[in-house]
């Protein structure tokens, strides 16, 4: 009969031993090593589809003997589940009870020492799915550890009927196109408010993952009139965040019998494959597979006009922060974003007081703005959407809320203070978070038609703002403008011009300094273009992904065309500012200006929720033509992400061998694969003069071998590399390549920086080994690895035990307390063991990558330099820059580069650098004599492009990258973050280059007689 067929296995997490293990279900309480779960076999739900309520289940109690451990609950991934008759119109017979979480898990949700893991929630919300007439079950795609990634639709019974209709409408109104007001009115008053609520993004975050099982068992179950209501004027989209998180923290907090002997903060990696807590730092990207997932859901098939996105901790003295969101917000924002975020917030506030739940916070209440675009709820905001964020105390094994004096007193921040709570149970947090979401859900309800019609109000706004000349008012340009006035006028006319209340009395100033912000040149562009005939086109067309999978219209030229003055070739990409998601077309594209932001006058600076700048096109590298008048050509839309568009292979015919350029990123995919399939490949070390055209300096040159050309044939196709032949082998010098052994530096529990790069390693295909502190400390490391890669944070500055918030997110567990399987990535590198074994591997040739802050490791070593960024005492020692006086949290500076340097080889002269507080040197005397070498320098007193820069003169002639001779070794440091989170592939190549240029062997090339045939 119909329907997909669903293999249910049953298995122990994967930390559980015999001895712990506690059963879970059909109320078996007592400590055996068995589990038991109550599921639906896909055979017979197959067959009972069509009846839907006739549901037959099975029961299944199982020891957990070894056969059953590696096991796991799998092919939860048909993309709706139970569908098939929900949103037919033939009358159904009363659904049956709905099962509770204590009859399917054995605990409530909330219970104290328990945790549901992801495949019992699974398991469980087919269950719910096959009983609830007003549940729909779909997977969103696969995790990055394989898991069905699930969504629960919830909704009336009635509104599923028509479920593909709603959802067109909120498209409609989301993207604004082709409809006038009175349209989207109507539109608004047939359509339904589409809310998302998710959970377990952060999956030691458990309240989130666990007030999301409840929330959708409730609202697949509840009779009270508001539900109802909620479920005839809503569609809840319920997604999980996280399901591999959700799985190896629930399975490690579970794994001990004893429930006082919980914990989950010792788990030994991160709760994402690569980038654990960074999870929420990719949302623009759109790098790790749940991210493109979640944001097909929110911008290009359901649009959501909420998001709530759920997490912890909250404020010390508090139970949680939610919205209003203290200031500043982004500049490029409808202002019915702020507003609508302040009426939400509002409602989950008021709801709280009206339960009697005191405790909850907001605004300056903790340090949440709107400014950031790159978290899960923040990049919603540029898509014209609300998104809220809770941050809640909680946790399984129950805590104190400990009485903190400057939260007793209410104020606009805390209007309703909770007194000191020695003890705090999970399930009062669960409760909190439901009223959270009942607030929303029933605001959604009351206005469902205002949210609905203010979505196409925002888009309508985006797409007229993107079709006229307009200007967005910055920080800059208004500085710029007080400066003219306090100038230009006399001072008993310029009253105070900054601060509360400035000018509050005066009346005002004359036009023309308004109209300084309104010049020609200042307006915001019409659209951009990106010219297909820049060289590495194949990253532009990664940046071009990044937008469609954010909603984003791109077109295409199908033929060549003129805009702003300029003549572009066909194939280049087009994105016009005309189109409701304009906020983050800007965004990517234009530098972002944070004001200067401090506690008061002189004081230290208010740091920004993450970071300041991260303009994509500067950080990518790309290039691309910003278009101020209204412009059209021959283009058609992209439908979908792009393939890389094919390369090819020229004058292979008699050729010597094969050209890559090293300006092209993926042209590493092919010296990776060529080197591990056995082939030569060589570095050119000057520049090349062939076939009537000039190669620069850095050039891959590859000899033709028979073996060769199919290779490059697939790459051309595949991998959209372009390989040109010449006839004739190069003279000079050279650097042979060899395959690499790669170690890249990592600790327990795992490092976000390191795991970004683990990914990175993976797309670009290096052959790398995750080592250890204790790895690195046993020695005997050059006969091991060519490189070691030591990322930011890998390298302390001292031995000295860590101490306030570091202390807290690196403190590990002891060797005894956790499996033996996990104990050799205990440990942290240290200037007394692991420093001298690191000199000992330079010395004898071998190469070390240092970032961020493990560029310790020159300090470490003697080398002559010292921070460039401090100041004298009146003792006449240096001091580090106070912050008051040097602040730069996560911008885009620029830097002038030696690209005639081989770590530098295929970068352009000037650089974009990702740069957060980063280490910056400055050359001791005898450091040139040492060797030393300055790779990138900053040479302006202005260097800031994107974000937000407080003294940034102190920048000036410092050194951010440096290279130096140790031994017979090399030692790169990198000051700024060249690889964070995946996005700066301008810089990618610093890293890609020293893996390389540290083991490769100088040779100099000489002409061969004759040409060799690519064929033989």
């Amino acid at each position: 009969m119909g329907g997909t067929k669903s293999d249910v296995k049953i298995s122990k997490p994967p930390f559980v031993s015999q001895k712990s293990c506690v059963c879970i279900g059909n109320r078996i309480q007592q400590p055996v090593g068995c589990w038991s779960f109550r599921v639906t076999t896909g055979s017979f739900a197959a067959m009972l589809k069509p009846t839907r309520h006739a549901l037959v289940a099975l029961t299944l109690t199982l020891c957990t003997t070894p056969a059953l451990a590696q096991t796991k609950i799998s092919n939860l991934d048909s993309e709706v589940t139970s569908s098939s008759t929900k949103g037919s119109t033939a009358q159904s017979p009363a659904p049956l009870k709905v099962t509770t979480a204590k009859q399917h898990f054995g605990y409530n949700i909330g219970d104290d020492y328990f945790l549901a893991n992801y495949d019992q929630t699974a398991v469980y919300w087919r269950k719910l799915d096959q009983e609830s007439d007003r549940m729909r079950l779909v997977t969103i795609g696969k995790t990055a550890e394989g898991r069905p990634q699930l969504m629960a639709i919830l909704t009336s019974p009635e509104n599923h009927k028509k479920l593909g209709r709603y959802q067109e409408i909120a498209r409609k109104l989301a993207l604004a196109e082709g409809l006038n007001d009175s349209q989207a009115k109507a539109l608004a008053a047939e359509g339904k408010a589409v809310i998302w609520i998710d959970g377990g993004l952060h999956a030691t975050e458990v309240v989130g993952t666990h007030q999301l099982i409840e929330t959708v068992y409730q609202m697949a179950s509840a009779t009270d009139e508001e539900t109802k209501r909620i479920l005839d004027d809503v569609i809840l989209l319920a997604v999980h965040a996280n399901p591999d998180g959700q799985q190896l923290v629930s399975d490690w907090y579970m794994r001990k019998a004893e429930p006082k002997e919980r914990a989950f903060n010792d788990i030994p990696r991160l709760y994402q494959k690569y980038i654990g807590h960074d999870n929420n730092r990719d949302s623009f990207m759109n790098n790790m597979p749940e991210t493109k997932n979640m944001s097909r859901v929110l911008f290009r098939q359901w649009f959501p006009q909420i998001m709530y996105n759920h997490h912890q901790t909250g404020p010390v003295g508090t139970i949680l922060f939610a919205p209003p969101f203290r200031d500043p917000f982004n500049y490029v924002y409808d202002p019915l974003i702020p507003m609508q975020l302040d009426l939400v917030g509002g409602a989950m506030h008021t709801r709280f007081a009206a339960e009697g739940k005191p405790g909850s916070t907001m605004v300056d209440g903790a340090g949440f703005s709107t400014w950031w675009n790159g978290g899960l709820r923040t990049t919603v905001y540029f898509h014209n959407m609300i998104g809220l964020l809770s941050e809640i105390n909680g946790s399984p094994t129950p805590i104190e809320i400990p009485f903190v004096p400057d939260r007793q007193l209410p104020s606009a921040s805390l209007p309703y203070p909770i007194p000191p709570q020695k003890v705090w149970r999970f399930r009062q947090s669960i409760d909190y978070s439901l009223s959270a979401n009942k607030a929303v859900l029933d605001l959604a309800s009351k206005y469902r038609k205002d949210f609905l019609y203010n979505i196409y109000q925002m888009g309508r706004n985006a797409i007229a703002k993107g079709s006229r000349d307009h200007w967005t008012t910055y920080p800059k340009r208004l500085a710029m403008v007080k400066a003219a006035i306090a100038k230009e006028m006399p001072p008993e006319e310029t009253p105070e011009l900054s601060g509360v209340g400035a000018g509050y009395f005066s009346k005002g100033y004359p036009d023309k300094y308004y109209q300084m912000m309104r010049t020609p040149e200042l307006r915001d562009p019409r659209g951009y273009i990106l010219p297909a005939d820049q060289t590495d086109f194949l990253t532009a067309t990664k940046f071009v992904n990044a937008l469609i999978e954010s909603g984003i219209t791109v077109q295409k030229a199908t033929a060549p065309f003129q805009a702003g003055g300029k003549t572009y070739p066909v194939g280049s990409y087009v994105i016009k500012t005309a189109q409701a998601f304009r906020p983050h077309v800007l965004d990517m594209f234009e530098p972002q200006d944070h004001p200067n932001d401090f506690a008061y006058p002189g004081g230290p600076p208010k740091p920004p929720y993450d970071n300041a700048g991260w303009t994509l096109a500067y950080q990518m590298g790309i290039q691309y033509d910003r278009i101020l008048e209204s412009f059209d050509g021959p283009f058609a839309k992209i439908a979908d992400v792009l393939a890389p568009p094919p390369g090819q292979i020229t004058g292979a015919a008699g050729a010597a061998g094969f050209l890559l350029d090293h300006r092209v990123n993926d042209a590493f995919v092919a010296v990776n694969r060529l080197l591990a399939a056995g082939e030569d490949v060589y570095w050119l070390q000057a520049p090349l003069a062939a076939s009537g055209k000039t190669y620069p300096a850095g050039t891959f040159y590859i000899p033709a071998q028979p073996s060769v050309l199919p290779m490059l044939a697939e790459m051309a196709q595949k991998v959209g590399l372009v390989f040109e032949g010449t006839p004739s082998k190069p003279e000079g010098e050279a650097f042979k390549m060899k395959p690499l052994r790669i170690a890249l530096w990592d600790r327990y529990g795992g490092s976000m920086p390191s795991g970004w790069v683990r990914w990175m390693f993976e797309q670009y295909q290096f052959p790398f080994e995750v080592v250890y502190p204790q790895q690195l400390d046993a020695g005997n490391l050059k006969s091991k690895y060519d490189a070691i890669v030591l990322v930011d944070g890998a390298v302390p500055m001292s031995d000295k035990a860590p101490v306030g918030r570091e202390a807290r997110f690196y403190k590990q567990p002891k060797a005894e307390e956790i499996p033996a399987e996990f104990r050799d990535r205990l440990g942290y590198v240290s200037v007394a063991k692991t420093v001298p074994q690191l000199r000992t591997y330079l010395e004898a040739g071998g190469t070390v990558i240092a970032v961020g802050s493990s560029t310790n490791l020159g300090y470490h070593l003697g080398l002559p330099i010292e921070n460039a960024l401090t100041e004298q005492t009146a003792e006449g020692k240096a001091k580090p820059l106070p912050p008051e006086k040097y602040y730069i949290p996560g911008s885009i500076l620029q830097a002038k580069v030696d690209n005639t340097l081989p770590i530098a080889h295929g970068l352009p002269e000037r650089v974009n650098v990702f740069f957060n507080n980063s280490p910056v040197f400055k050359m001791k005397p005898g450091a040139q004599g040492a060797g030393l070498q300055t790779v990138a320098v900053f040479d302006s007193d202005e260097p800031l492009r994107s974000g937000w820069a407080w003294g940034q003169r102190y920048l000036k002639g410092g050194v951010p990258i440096a290279q130096a001779p140790v031994g017979q070794g090399k030692l790169f440091l990198f000051g700024p973050e060249i690889v964070n989170r995946a996005q700066p592939h301008g810089t990618f190549k610093f890293l890609f280059n020293g893996l390389y240029y540290g083991t490769a062997s100088s040779v100099q090339m000489a002409a061969e007689p004759g040409a060799r045939s690519a064929g033989r």
